[in-house]
């Protein structure tokens, strides 16, 4: 039986990269984030070396602090526009910007100008960089159709976002070894504008949203994404303890320049090396996370997560020797890849769509925030008590954080999984099918449970429709002018020729026997259903077999108005 569920974990952990592989529009997705990140990695060992150089670890703190406070504003104030129309749009903008702000840095630091213009440079470059996980985390979803397939996109961005851990620094560490920090600046600005021109070719159905036209301003639809946060606890804690790996990983920004260059001797290229080691683990926990796919604990593995990314820093300030320092940081790539996998598609699957990148810029805004904090903190420290006490200082906040959030992340598990299997009911019925994950997931949040008791009529012909049936238990009756016109069971649905055509009910439907039924009103199930062109074309395609089978001997005259 093990060998059984193992052989079932591996095949679940291929067909997660293989399904990306396949899908053209998940494929220049994925490589177009894994551009943007070797180059945002790549960027930020330059940037650390230049900073250190200019002004010692202080300075590495302060630069850490000044990319990120301005990100932090405007990262949730233009997410919105991440909510309006196609996301790959914004994605290539964002990609643009930072490849020809990260050229700049390469030609300033080529001519040996001041570092103040690479700060400034730097700064516009995070700003962009802050808007592409929160579109790239809300597109990924609109090129799914399962929690499934979301959960294997998740497993292999993190894959990639590992890969690029490991390989930006480890480019940078080798073209610092060779050559300079100019040449570091350049790759990395080549890359962004590659990630940008994968993205030029992506087609698919986006799910249906507002225009623009109809939307409020920017920082109204901002605090949309606010709120959507603050009503739901879980996102809140997801959020939280995200900003507390954010405060590790700005400490990290400091501390792997600090330790290889004042506590283990290992110089410049030591600096590239130690972030490489993290990229080592992070390639390997993807590889690992694979394995999560199909798991129903991804808030348990968050938490692991989130320990993994201060443990191991705590125990590199008790044991600072190359070698055991290498070895433990790697363990905080782990954590990233765990985070990755279990962190973004419990956000996918928590918030709804039509603020989903709103949530993302929440997000991004609150790791911009916590890594300019965590930056200043653990130079301050570093200054007042030296690297070692900074290590296990900040080290231990992560640890202790997931130990106290280890309850509500078992409990999120639970009501995940019953969500997810109103969402596979959901996409047992033809017409839903075809929908985006997105959109089944909001139709999933309006479910109404009904109990109906063998015999008992449901609705009866010419009764107004206001609701769309799904049949989880049990059989009905489709009776028109008397006679049975069709036998329902389990997974499909009926009542929508009334709401699609705006007419009373064209037949009576009794329960055949008990049965359990999901119940949408018109106003949650017409816009996802008639909003998204190949389920509009599927539910046409239903409604006229459907009355093939049976017209009613007397149709209105006028169709009465949609009730809600």
């Amino acid at each position: 039986m093990r060998d059984s569920a193992g052989r079932n974990r591996l095949a679940g952990a291929a067909a997660a990269f293989t399904s990306n592989a396949r899908n053209p529009d998940l494929r220049r997705a994925q490589l177009s984030f894994l551009g943007a990140w070797t180059a945002e990695w790549a960027f930020t060992v330059a940037l650390g070396i230049v900073a250190y150089r200019d002004g010692g670890a202080t300075a590495v703190g302060l630069v850490g602090l000044l990319r990120m406070a301005p990100s932090a504003l405007i990262a949730p104030l233009l997410s919105p526009l991440a909510d309006r129309g196609r996301r790959e749009r914004v994605l290539i903008v964002v990609s643009t910007v930072r490849g020809v702000a990260t050229a700049g840095a390469a030609v300033v630091a080529a001519l040996a100008g001041p570092p103040v213009v690479i700060y400034v440079l730097a700064v516009l470059s995070t700003i962009a960089a802050t808007l592409f996980r929160p579109a790239h985390s809300a597109l990924l979803p609109s090129l799914c159709h399962t929690g499934h397939e979301l959960a294997s996109a998740n497993v292999v961005r993190g894959f990639l976002d590992s890969a690029a851990t490991l390989v930006g620094p480890l480019l940078a560490a080798v073209l610092l070894g060779l050559t300079d920090v100019a040449v570091v600046f350049a790759m990395a600005a080549a890359s962004s504008l590659w990630a940008a021109g994968l993205l030029l070719r992506l087609s698919y159905d986006a799910p249906p949203r507002p225009s623009a036209a109809a939307r409020p301003r920017l920082v109204r639809e901002a605090a949309e994404g606010v709120r959507a946060v603050l009503r739901n606890a879980d996102l809140a804690l997801i959020l939280g303890l995200a900003a507390a790996q954010s405060f590790t990983r700005g400490a990290l920004t400091v501390l792997s320049v600090v330790v290889p260059l004042e506590l283990l001797g290992t110089g410049d290229a030591g600096v590239g090396t130690l972030m490489a080691a993290v990229g080592v683990g992070a390639v390997l926990g993807s590889l690992a996370a694979s394995l999560l796919v199909g798991t129903r604990r991804l808030g348990a593995w968050f938490a692991v997560g989130v320990a993994l990314w201060g443990l191991p820093l705590a125990l590199v300030g008790v044991f600072p020797e190359e070698w055991p320092a290498l070895f433990l940081v790697a363990f905080v790539g782990v954590g990233n890849a765990l985070i990755d996998v279990a962190g973004f598609t419990l956000l996918g699957r928590l918030a709804p769509d039509e603020v989903l990148a709103r949530v993302f810029g929440v997000l991004e805004s609150l790791v911009a925030v916590f890594i300019g904090i965590g930056a200043v903190a653990a130079s301050w420290v570093v200054a007042i008590s030296g690297p070692r006490s900074a290590l296990v200082g900040i080290g231990l906040v992560c640890p202790v954080l997931a130990m106290l959030a280890w309850r509500r992340l078992r409990l999120l598990d639970g009501t995940v999984g019953e969500h997810d299997h109103d969402v596979e009911l959901l996409q047992r019925v033809a017409m839903l099918r075809t929908l985006p994950l997105p959109s089944v997931e909001q139709l999933a949040r309006g479910l109404e449970p009904l109990d109906v008791p063998a015999g008992h009529v449901v609705f009866s012909q010419g009764d107004l429709g206001d609701r769309y049936y799904v049949i989880e238990v049990g059989e009905v009756q489709v009776v028109g002018d008397g006679a049975v016109v069709a036998t329902l069971g389990p997974g499909e649905g009926f009542g929508e020729i009334a709401l699609l055509r705006r007419t009373p009910r064209t037949a009576t439907v009794v329960a055949a026997t008990d049965a359990r039924l999901w119940a949408l009103l018109s106003d949650r199930f017409l816009p996802v259903v008639l909003g998204f062109t190949p389920s509009a074309r599927e539910a046409a395609v239903g409604v006229s077999v459907m009355l093939d089978r049976f017209a009613p001997e007397d149709p209105p005259a006028e169709p009465p108005p949609t009730s809600s």
